[in-house]
């Protein structure tokens, strides 16, 4: 009885120091901010519009799985979130922006490489 005790104890701290990180997840992904597409860069609203026909896609890794790593996003089983690249004026590569969709009309828009996100409002 009294090791029993003693293990609810200890699993009651771990649960309670874990608790902060937690708290810290829900944080990130309740303060994403709504986008309307028409504030979002012309090049994001292409990707937008391809998105929603489905493609054809000018980058081969457009429509990969995204794994939401970073967990800004909110989470979902893997496989759900897709990324898909914006194109950006004057570079030759891939660049920083990218639009991630999960079931659309979910779509994140991030313009940083994944380090902020903004859901974009739905009715595109």
């Amino acid at each position: 009885m009294r090791r029993t005790a003693k293990a609810q104890w200890w699993l009651l701290v771990g649960l309670l120091l874990c608790l902060p990180f937690a708290q810290a997840r829900d944080d990130r992904t309740s303060s994403i901010q709504v986008v309307a597409v028409a504030n979002l860069p012309a090049e994001a609203r292409d990707t937008l519009q391809l998105i929603k026909q489905g493609g054809p896609f000018p980058y081969p890794r457009d429509g990969v799985v995204f794994g939401n790593y970073e967990r800004i996003l909110p989470q979902q089983a893997r496989g759900y979130y897709h990324e898909y690249t914006v194109k950006t004026p004057g570079v030759q590569h891939r660049g920083a922006r990218r639009i991630v969709c999960g079931i659309v009309p979910e779509c994140y828009y991030s313009g940083d490489h994944y380090r902020s996100f903004q859901r974009i409002a739905e009715g595109w």
